[in-house]
């Protein structure tokens, strides 16, 4: 299919174009960094009238953002097909402040049990302390299934597909269409399909980005988004964005449009290597499974094939049950190409354990196998394989 409607210039197009003024800023190619707290205003009545917003936004303090921040919302926008877009210092700011904007006390939440971690810590500790229930579901429920989890009080239910570490790919579309008809708010984390799943065509009300991964691309900066496609959803987080006094760097800001300006091309290159070390594992005799969706032995890949335009380089592997967690672990710190760490999206690759450190509660904890995360990177596919082998060969037989 292609990658834009017609008339509209594609991906790697509007992501060189999007966010830029042009000869606006004198003919510099890249927006500056505009750093501020005070906004000055000609008269009182000014300020009154709101001389200088963005938006529906009066802009009275620098954390109602400016310029560089600006110029970024648009170009999320342009990734998640949204109107209206919010910049947060973290991609667990984004994940927060949307679910405090549509929380109060005595509210029920809907998570799917593969969610990242943090936001399942979020929901165990302060949501909890503050009167939210929340409820973790299988993340691979169907639209009745769904139905039958929503109370009177349920006001969100969030999804993320694929989920963290084991990359279930939920019916995004079945989800919303249970939760809006019966008055609830869907909220998605993105973050993997950036692009490749538009959320709005399938019933999202709010999608979050960690603008931490592919956006910045160089592992280097922290900063999340929120986007939506409506102006009261937009009033709703702008307002609980702003009461809480969220606010993202303007320089961290213009390094994720300065990395934004290359990652079509990082993407496609990441999402073609990570699919050839994913079929090249799915080879090897000691593994049982590779968790990746656009493998046709995934569980859920027909729903991907549905939803999705193309994949990313995040996926699992199980391997074979007769291993134990401390042979993963010790092939994961074998490793010499791929770091330990917990983030992905940036040019290096990575692997870090699932079995072990992942809570699971809805009856998704079995995964067949010692399991490990790997994020390919912008090294040679060869040199990557060879170092997995190496690895995997270590093992006992």
């Amino acid at each position: 299919m292609p990658e834009a409607p017609h008339g509209k210039d594609r991906f790697p197009t509007r992501m060189s174009h999007a966010g830029r003024a042009g000869v606006k800023i004198h003919g510099f190619v890249n927006p500056g960094v505009h750093r501020g707290s005070t906004v000055l205003f000609p008269d009182c009545d000014s300020r009154k009238a709101g001389a200088a917003k963005r938006y529906d936004q009066f802009m009275t303090y620098g954390t109602q953002g400016g310029p560089t921040h600006y110029a970024l919302e648009d170009v999320i926008c342009e990734i998640e097909g949204g109107t209206r877009c919010t910049i947060f210092g973290t991609g667990l700011a984004a994940v927060a402040i949307p679910l405090l904007a549509w929380l109060k006390a005595g509210d029920h939440c809907l998570m799917p049990d593969s969610v990242y971690g943090p936001a399942r810590s979020l929901a165990d500790t302060l949501l909890k302390g503050w009167g939210i229930e929340t409820t973790y579901y299988d993340p691979c429920v169907d639209e009745a299934g769904m139905a039958a989890l929503i109370r009177p009080n349920t006001k969100v239910v969030y999804t993320e597909s694929p989920g963290s570490h084991t990359f279930e790919v939920q019916d995004v579309p079945a989800i919303a269409r249970a939760a809006h008809a019966r008055g609830a708010k869907v909220l998605m984390d993105n973050t993997w399909g950036i692009h490749h799943f538009q959320p709005f065509a399938h019933g999202v009300d709010c999608s979050i980005q960690a603008l931490t991964k592919y956006v910045g691309g160089h592992s280097d900066i922290l900063l999340g988004s929120a986007t939506v496609n409506s102006e009261e959803d937009h009033l709703v987080l702008r307002a609980a964005a702003s009461l809480l006094g969220q606010y993202a760097s303007p320089d961290d800001c213009w390094l994720a449009l300065r990395g934004v300006r290359t990652m079509a091309v990082r993407l496609k290159e990441q999402g073609a290597a990570g699919l050839e070390v994913a079929r090249w594992l799915e080879g090897r005799p000691e593994v049982k499974q590779v968790l990746h969706p656009a493998l046709p032995s995934h569980p859920q890949h027909a729903l991907f094939r549905r939803d999705f335009t193309g994949t990313c380089s995040l996926f699992g592997v199980v391997l074979q049950p007769r291993y134990t967690q401390a042979q993963m672990m010790a092939l994961v710190d074998g490793l010499r190409l791929f770091g330990i760490g917990a983030s992905w999206g940036g040019f290096e690759s990575l692997a870090i354990p699932t079995t072990g450190f992942v809570a699971r509660t809805a009856g998704t904890g079995d995964f067949g196998g010692p399991t490990f995360r790997v994020h390919i990177g912008l090294e040679a596919v060869p040199d990557l394989i060879a170092d997995l082998e190496q690895g995997l060969s270590a093992l006992p037989r």
